[in-house]
């Protein structure tokens, strides 16, 4: 049938998907072509063939076939206009949503079966779709089917497979592929139980002919799939099943079953290799899970040897041999086969590879070779471990004796016959490196290894430096793996290593004119590598052991002095500049060399360079360079900022003509102008002068294109302005961190530059278009100058402020947010009055923000609005945490409260951990300022009333997840709050849990004793951990998600009636009649309104704070909504989980 597509088919569309069930591990889904599908479509809605696969249509529907066959035939007239080509797709879609209503249908199947069994239809769509019907029924109702039916598919499959016997042509690949996955899931399902003969039915049915062999094997194969492939994740039940599966395989029918390969290996293997090389697949894919035995013997190494000179077979008999050796097995056992494996092959010729030609095999048996070296090593391994010298020294020899095959293939022109190697080369250095001492054959093996090394880290002619693409991806990454085998060899013998990359390079370095780009490059590239390959502390390659600090710096005197900088390619330039900032620390051992290296760097040869990329990054070089030898540089510092000067210049958008460095490559160059004028020697005023001149230019030109955005009306205009300013201000900061605690801005007399800078940058802050990427800029530069210029930054603030909390987005506060918690932490007290004046306008802008409607669906609206939670919970705890708590102190008792109350509700409601947590630092922290004897008027009610409630009720919400880490950090925080209350209240906060609170939930007097004698041990981490313990367990024993909480083990009351208390004050215990919250635990709700309208709690009179109706809310405001209902909810949970028995 035709596949269901989302998109229009006309006959000149590509293939499209045949739809199935599960298609993600369908290794049979084909590809179809809507041309030949327009060209069978008459097949496919014949009228008798769509009435035939529902017999029993009633007349209307078989009017609508009737209808769809003539618009069919109609259609697929390819003289017909292209309005009948819409109709076309029209009624294949029709026909499609029939199709799959078929699959879905309870007994269609077995007219599918009947029509396979019969072969009634000769279109292969609809043959296809048969099938895909009887795999649904299979795979999802087999277990429901009857004995007959459960025979009617046995039935169905083998009649089917006797029609292929006879048919004169294959079927399409596509249902053949389709019919064995089919045999597959019913051998699966059937096989332990109902068909034990699988197997012997079907050898017997087929015997040798072609057509129903390749079904035997496509069979094969689809069961390893199912069965075998690990690579597909299985449940439990599903493993023990197949494990019972090959259990059962290896005791009835593995023998016969490998039999029939040989017998087909040695049939077909001249008249047939299409089916040779399925046999061979399947032997490859069963070996690993059978007995050996039955493969690796004389008969079937010397069949697979022989099909190893067949051009047609050579290939997958290589991958055979693959998996036979890699094969599980005892490490002298294992031994033994590869060594008679590699005699075999040897005396064959094989290992001649110099001869071979075929490139194909060459990686074929590159990768089989590096399996047997592999598998000696690991033989090695275990040997050495279990202490059996003698076998492990023999496994030794027999490694030893692959090495000249494996330098032969490692050093091979065709990169990936090299690159299957490295895995056997790696692991025979390891098997060195563990050796006390080495022979001299083996030092020899190690630098014929460097050497091979060395050849294949060389470039070819066909790179394509200027537009890498796949190719050049792929010889990266072989680049990487070579550099493995460097590391590696040096940790053998790292005297040997740096013997050969001296001889190399200086070879290379003397004639380096003359010699192609490639060979210096690598040359280079060798003594680069060498830094990581003999790691140094810190990078002092230039001290410690004397051979490795003279070769290293003769070699760097060398790079440095012969004039290879000017070699004219760019992958040599790029190593050169990469080598010399590697070994920096050598011209601090060498000073005289640096003018020459500087001249490089400023020249055509490094920042000029005519290649983009080698100028991009030679500026980020640059700057590490400068950074490192700056105090080398005093006596150059003026001409270097001469030299770069046009480099500096902020690139005008209308300029039209490409910049020398992009503005990212700038930044390096500003902050490496910085660091420069910073470092330096010079006078006070001289810094001044250096620094206005290289920031003045910045100053002007954005005067200019500010005033050119506020007048432009074209928004790609804007766009492009914007980013211009906003790189201007970027270079500005970059400059700053040239600054440190020993060499301050004001130490270096850059006070009024940077000063100057606030005031050219601030007016942006006010500009009406690009607002987002114009405040971004500039909030990154205050961030800067809050830390350079300290106090005198602070006039600049609350005029900052202030435009940056106007028609502000929810990003725009969060990003606001950090950059007042960073005044406040570093200027405390100093800020406390703008803090008291900004406060409430923050608060009020978060509140008006967070109550802004949202899309239900809106995830990023949704993940904004989350974030800025965060950062208003962040930016309280930074004040509580400054100790300026008479900034909320200040801003009166409402609107304090309204603060408080959002603190609770975001330490109870959002099911957000790392807000929760944030909120209850913030809690414990107000409990320490403000719950003392001298604390704040009426904050120890609040205690009472609200913190020590929100301490039990977080974690009776459903989102309160202890497996998550965030939640158990937050876990901690409560406990920590609980501590703190006690250590402020005293013994009156214990007789408030013990007499008032406690009791109130109907806590029995043990475990209230046991909370309170927690509480009052010295150590914190004794409450952390009974909180977690206790609440851990009330978790893993119940499955009510209602029921997970600390609440709940504080209430094992079997009377679910006193789970509702009365409202109890602390004067008195007396319940009600209504019952109530909790102690004190009463409704409020936080109204988010715009800026200037009143916030206030309202008290709602029954208990139904901190539960959110999420129903009837939208989750988007800092807000507690009406909840009564998911009270009782939690009751009837509680009283439903037999909690409460249990717990009494």
């Amino acid at each position: 049938m035709l596949g269901q597509t989302s998109r229009c088919l006309t006959p000149d569309s590509p293939p499209v998907d045949v739809p199935e069930q599960n298609r993600g591990t369908d290794p049979t889904v084909k590809k179809i072509n809507p041309r030949m599908a327009c060209q069978s479509v008459s097949a496919v809605m014949d009228e008798q063939a769509l009435l035939g696969l529902n017999p029993n249509a009633d007349a209307p529907y078989r009017q609508r076939v009737r209808l769809l066959s003539r618009l069919f035939s109609v259609s697929t007239d390819r003289g017909r206009c292209s309005a009948c080509r819409v109709k076309l797709v029209i009624v294949s879609l029709q026909a499609l949503a029939y199709f799959e209503q078929l699959k879905e249908s309870q007994d269609a199947w077995e007219v599918c079966a009947d029509a396979l069994a019969k072969g009634i239809y000769s279109d292969d769509h609809v043959k296809f779709f048969c099938f895909q019907v009887l795999e649904h029924q299979i795979k999802f109702r087999h277990a429901g089917l009857s004995a007959p039916q459960q025979q009617l598919i046995r039935e169905t499959l083998m009649k089917w497979l006797q029609t292929q016997l006879m048919n004169a042509h294959l079927e399409k690949a596509f249902i053949r592929n389709k019919a064995a996955q089919v045999f597959a899931l019913t051998f699966v399902m059937e096989y332990l139980t109902l068909w034990p003969k699988f197997f012997f039915d079907i050898l017997n049915l087929v015997g040798l002919n072609p057509h129903g062999v390749d079904i035997y094997l496509r069979t094969l194969m689809a069961i390893d799939a199912e069965v075998v492939d690990r690579d597909i994740v299985h449940t439990p039940e599903e493993t023990r099943r197949n494990t019972l599966i090959k259990d059962s395989m290896r005791e009835q029918c593995i023998p016969s079953l490998v039999e029939s390969w040989f017998q087909i290996l040695t049939a077909y293997q001249r008249t047939h290799p299409e089916l040779t090389c399925q046999c061979l697949e399947v032997v490859g894919a069963y070996v690993s899970w059978i007995d050996l035995n039955l493969i690796a013997n004389d008969r079937f190494v010397n069949l697979l040897l022989s099909q190893m000179s067949m051009e047609d077979l050579r290939e997958e008999a290589c991958d055979c041999l693959f998996e036979i050796v890699n094969k599980g097995m005892d490490p002298v056992d294992k031994t033994k086969l590869v060594e008679s494996l590699c005699q075999v092959l040897q005396s064959a010729g094989f290992f001649s590879v110099e001869q071979e030609e075929d490139v194909d095999f060459l990686a074929k048996f590159s990768r089989l070779v590096n399996g047997m070296g592999q598998s000696l090593v690991l033989s090695w391994t275990k040997l050495v471990k279990s202490g059996n010298v003698k076998e492990a020294a023999e496994t030794l020899h027999a490694v030893e004796a692959k090495v000249p095959l494996l330098l032969q293939l490692l050093v091979h022109e065709d990169d990936d016959i090299s690159t299957n190697m490295v895995g056997f080369c790696y692991d025979y250095l390891h098997v060195l490196k563990q050796l006390p001492q080495l022979t001299e054959q083996q030092k020899t093996n190690i630098e014929a290894v460097m050497l091979a090394v060395m050849k294949k880290l060389t470039y070819d002619d066909e790179y394509n430096f200027e537009n890498e693409g796949e190719d050049e991806a792929m010889f990266v990454e072989y680049r990487k793996q070579l550099k493995m085998l460097l590391d590696r060899l040096a940790q053998v013998s790292p005297e040997l290593l740096l013997e050969a990359v001296c001889r190399v390079f200086t070879s290379t370095m003397q004639t380096w004119q003359a010699a192609p780009f490639m060979e210096v490059e690598v040359a280079i590239r060798l003594l680069y590598m060498l830094g990581e390959a003999l790691p140094a502390s810190h990078g002092a390659h230039f001290s410690g052991d004397s051979a490795k600090t003279s070769a290293l710096q003769d070699m760097m005197r060398m790079l440095v002095s012969c004039g290879v900088s000017s070699y004219q390619h760019s992958s040599v330039s790029l190593e050169f500049f990469e080598t010399v900032v590697r070994y920096d620390k050598f011209f601090i051992v060498e000073p005289q060399h640096i003018p020459n290296v500087l001249m490089a760097f400023l020249d055509q040869r490094g920042l000029r360079h005519n290649s983009p990329k080698v100028r991009s990054r030679v500026a980020y070089l640059f700057s590490r360079f400068i950074k490192t030898l700056h105090k080398h540089m005093t006596a150059f510092i003026e001409d270097i900022l001469t030299r770069i000067q046009d480099l500096l210049e902020l690139a005008p958008p209308e300029n039209g003509f490409p910049a020398l460095l992009t503005s990212d490559d700038q930044l390096f160059m500003f902050e490496a102008a910085g660091v420069l004028i910073v470092s330096g020697e010079s006078p006070v005023e001289r810094k001044q002068v250096l620094m206005k001149s290289l920031l003045t230019p910045l100053m002007d030109a954005f005067h200019l294109l500010l005033a050119k955005l506020l007048q432009e009306t074209v928004e790609e205009h804007q766009a492009i302005l914007a980013d211009c300013l906003s790189h201007a201000v970027g270079f500005a900061s970059r400059t700053s961190k040239a600054f440190s605690n020993k060499q301050t801005v004001k130490q270096c007399g850059c006070t009024e530059v940077y000063r100057d800078c606030l005031q050219s940058f601030l007016p942006a802050l006010s500009c009406p278009v690009q607002r987002g990427v114009l405040r971004s800029a500039v909030r990154s530069f205050l961030h800067r100058m809050i830390i350079c210029l300290e106090e005198e930054v602070l006039p600049f603030i609350p005029a900052a402020s202030e435009h940056m909390l106007k028609d502000c987005e929810a990003k725009d506060l969060q990003e606001f947010i950090p950059l007042i918690s960073q005044i406040t932490a570093k200027f405390k007290c100093q800020v406390s009055p703008f803090l008291q004046q900004i406060f409430m306008p923050l608060v009020l802008a978060i509140f008006e923000v967070l109550g802004r409607p949202a899309e239900e669906n809106d995830q990023t609206a949704a993940l904004e609005k989350q974030m800025l939670r965060r950062s208003y919970f962040g930016f309280i705890q930074t004040i509580a945490g400054s100790g300026m708590n008479e900034v909320m102190a200040n801003q009166g008792a409402e609107n304090m409260e309204r603060v408080l109350f959002t603190i609770i509700q975001g330490a109870v409601e959002f099911p957000d951990p790392i807000a929760q947590k944030t909120c209850f630092i913030i809690l414990s922290r107000l409990v320490e300022l403000w719950g003392g004897k001298d604390g704040m008027v009426g904050f120890p009610d609040f205690i009472y009333k609200h913190i020590v409630p929100a301490c039990f009720l977080a974690p009776l919400k459903p989102t309160f997840d202890l497996s998550d880490a965030q939640t158990v950090l937050t876990l901690s925080e409560c406990a920590l709050t609980l501590k703190m209350i006690h250590l402020k209240r005293g013994s009156e906060f214990i007789q408030f849990l013990q007499h008032e609170y406690l009791p109130s939930l109907r806590v029995t007097p043990e475990i209230s004793q046991e909370l309170c004698q927690v509480l009052q041990q010295p150590d914190i981490k004794v409450l952390k951990n009974y909180i977690k313990v206790r609440d851990f367990l009330i978790q893993s024993c119940f499955t009510c998600s209602s029921s997970t909480s600390l609440l709940h083990l504080f209430c094992p009351t079997s009377d679910v009636s006193l789970m509702t208390p009365s409202v109890c004050r602390r004067s008195s215990r007396e319940p009600s009649c209504d019952p109530g919250p909790p102690p004190g635990l009463k409704d409020y709700k936080l109204s988010a309104r715009h800026t200037g309208t009143q916030h206030s709690f309202r008290n709602c009179g029954s208990w139904r704070t901190f539960r959110s109706n999420r129903e009837r809310s939208d989750g988007n405001g800092l807000e507690v909504q009406d909840s009564e209902q998911n009270r009782d909810q939690i009751l009837g949970d509680i009283k439903g989980s037999g909690l409460d028995e249990q717990m009494a």
